[in-house]
């Protein structure tokens, strides 16, 4: 049985042809994350010895890639956007690979009728690419089984927020390294599980109200006069409307999809659990690197006022390792977020 155990760090800086610029020989500290649906972030903080200092002192954004492994295993990677050069430590900051999409428009037309929403989040992916692959690979998980018409048209639009927009009508993704997946919003493959031994320092659980929606209502393009609604009044929490226009939308059957699909993850309150700023315990039967947002946990706590005792999504990973220094010593935090909404309760 694996257990998340107490990892050590390393990190590389790579270039975009693949060639490793420098090897941190003195890491003092790392830190990653994981996210679902959104971009996750990494960071590393380096003293660099002989002629590591000459090579860090030619690193830059874009161009190279910090590439993460605990334990020898492959954990994190993607291009650094920020450095900060101090006298005797450099700070690296990345984002993944995700990143590239906030920075890419569509590069040609497209027009997909009744088409899986995983269909149309590859091809979203595939063409920001195109042009200029930093290296990726796209995997569907499983299809979303949420079918809709959409239209994009070239140069129009962040392709980044056409993916996060189409998330939020069925399908969700989330990057693991180079490698983006996409699978469907209904996944619920366990990957561990925790209960309140696991999380010695406490948990918070949380409802956010802000979330509920019991009716939404999605508007299409102009052009098209698309136009759906699915829910109504909710017999325990009353009537909450929301409105929203998906400009990509083509249709009055793709409208209502987007609308039902939304209703279906915000039509009860969402549950969150986190761990806070506290460490798993080592012995908690979870396996770090196979912590990935879109999967679940198995999560029992009584520690609250709040009974927790089911299932739940996997939101959001953050590791970080201090490497310590004379008077105190390094240690490893792994914090993880997981969330019960009106999906994950079916």
């Amino acid at each position: 049985m694996a257990v998340a155990g107490c990892g050590t760090h390393s990190v590389a800086v790579v270039d975009r042809g693949g060639a490793t610029i420098a090897a941190a020989s003195v890491l003092t500290e790392v830190e990653w994350s994981r996210s679902l649906d959104a971009v996750s972030t990494a960071r590393a903080l380096i003293q660099p010895d002989g002629d590591c200092c000459n090579r860090l002192g030619r690193v830059s954004t874009w161009r190279h890639r910090l590439v993460i492994f605990r334990d020898g295993r492959y954990v994190w990677d993607g291009p650094i956007t920020g450095i900060s050069w101090r006298q005797g430590e450099i700070e690296l900051r990345a984002q993944d690979v995700l990143a590239w999409l906030d920075n890419r428009v569509p590069h040609a037309s497209a027009e997909f009728a009744n088409a899986d929403l995983s269909e149309v989040a590859e091809w979203l992916i595939e063409d920001g690419f195109e042009p200029d692959d930093p290296g990726h690979t796209v995997e569907i998980v499983g299809r979303a089984g949420v079918k809709g018409s959409r239209s994009y048209a070239q140069g129009i639009g962040q392709t980044g927020d056409h993916l996060r927009q189409l998330a939020e009508a069925g399908i969700d993704f989330t990057a693991i390294g180079s490698k983006v997946l996409l699978l469907p919003e209904s996944h619920m493959a366990s990957v561990g599980r925790l209960s309140d031994v696991d999380m010695p320092d406490g948990l918070e659980v949380a409802e956010d109200g802000s979330s509920l929606v019991t009716r939404w209502v999605v508007a299409g393009s102009e052009a098209s006069g698309a136009f759906g609604a699915y829910g109504g009044v909710d017999d325990y929490y009353g009537l909450h409307e929301r409105y929203v226009e998906m400009s990509e939308v083509t249709d009055d059957a793709s409208a209502e999809a987007a609308a039902e699909a939304r209703q279906r993850v915000s039509r009860v309150v969402p549950v969150f659990v986190d761990t806070q700023q506290v460490t798993i315990s080592p012995e908690a039967a979870v396996d770090v690197p196979s912590l990935v947002p879109g999967w679940c946990l198995d999560v029992t706590s009584s520690s609250t006022c709040r009974d927790v005792s089911q299932r739940l999504k996997i939101t959001g990973v953050k590791v970080t390792e201090t490497g310590g220094d004379d008077n105190n010593p390094g240690s490893e935090s792994v914090q993880v977020q997981v969330g019960a909404s009106g999906a994950e309760a079916l």
